[in-house]
């Protein structure tokens, strides 16, 4: 099962070590596709279209630093979204992949943009030694964030460390926050939910919490004249998200104007509906989701 496996290391020369699986037949011509994961999650979290994608395609999952079993390097490491983004441009380096999909979920969608952006960024900037033809965003916004999100993080002021159950409940909000009340209070739901909270309380809190500042403070509005119109862009995103507000992918869809939603409808490639919650991938059969990707790519 995607997670669980041990994983394959990439090591940098600061001493950070990026965990990562490549899913599916290796040797399939499709183009992989790069999942890149939001805040608090880690590769195994996307088994629910990890697992049936790679039937399709080669599927990238991986850590982001010093969360799951990827490590900080040995000095102070400062996290931001281009941090993250370069983070990924080495790894994506190291594979030596030359043309793949993209598909960022929430902050993942920002680390995809900005690493399309990096090179035209004042300092440092880098060209990209592959193409990117398809970009999938779900669940998340363009920057800068002048909006309030609809959930945000705070952190347990404890002189100690937190037992687990304080840990389940300090993450309880963000499952819950996760999905629609409906589905989170549909009892046919309920041991989904508790593997969420299961695996999410056992988090760094203090990752998490540089991870929800690197959100806070990204600013890529220069950027999106720069964007080729030559990659097409899927924007993915429920009604029901109450962490990134379904009027996010609005802007999207403004600095991005040749970008698409999803198609509601019910034939394949589409979906049934767009009332569902922040973590879309967790609604409809996975092989709807496999379909909306396949269709999309062509």
């Amino acid at each position: 099962m995607p997670g669980e496996a041990n994983p394959a290391l990439f090591q940098r020369h600061d001493g950070s070590v990026t965990a990562y699986e490549v899913l599916g037949n290796q040797d399939t011509d499709a183009e992989p596709i790069v999942l890149v994961a939001g805040l608090s999650m880690v590769r195994g979290d996307w088994e629910r279209l990890a697992d049936p994608m790679s039937k399709y395609r080669k599927v990238l999952i991986y850590d982001h630093r010093g969360i799951g079993d990827s490590t900080f390097s040995k000095g102070d490491d400062v996290i931001t979204i281009e941090s993250l983004a370069r983070d990924l441009l080495d790894l994506l380096i190291f594979l030596e992949w030359k043309k793949f999909i993209f598909c960022g979920f929430s902050m993942g969608g920002l680390i995809a943009q900005q690493l399309l952006f990096l090179p035209y960024v004042v300092t440092n900037p880098t060209p990209l030694p592959f193409q990117v033809k398809h970009l999938i965003l779900a669940g998340t916004l363009a920057g800068p964030k002048d909006k309030e999100p609809g959930f945000k993080i705070s952190l347990p002021k404890l002189q100690r460390p937190p037992t687990r159950e304080e840990r389940r409940e300090f993450s309880r909000p963000m499952v819950h926050a996760a999905f629609d009340p409906i589905w989170y209070n549909d009892p046919a739901n309920s041991e989904r939910a508790d593997w969420w909270l299961d695996r999410i309380s056992g988090r760094p809190m203090k990752v998490i919490g540089m991870q929800a500042r690197a959100i806070d403070t990204v600013k890529l509005e220069d950027y999106y004249p720069r964007l080729s119109s030559d990659i097409k862009v899927l924007v993915i995103h429920g009604k029901l998200d109450e962490i990134v507000p379904f009027s996010y992918s609005d802007d999207i869809l403004r600095h991005i104007p040749w970008a698409k939603r999803v198609e509601v409808g019910m034939q394949p490639g589409q979906v049934e509906h767009l009332d569902f919650g922040h973590n879309w991938f967790e609604y409809f059969d996975s092989n709807v989701w496999c379909e909306v990707i396949e269709r999309f790519v062509g």
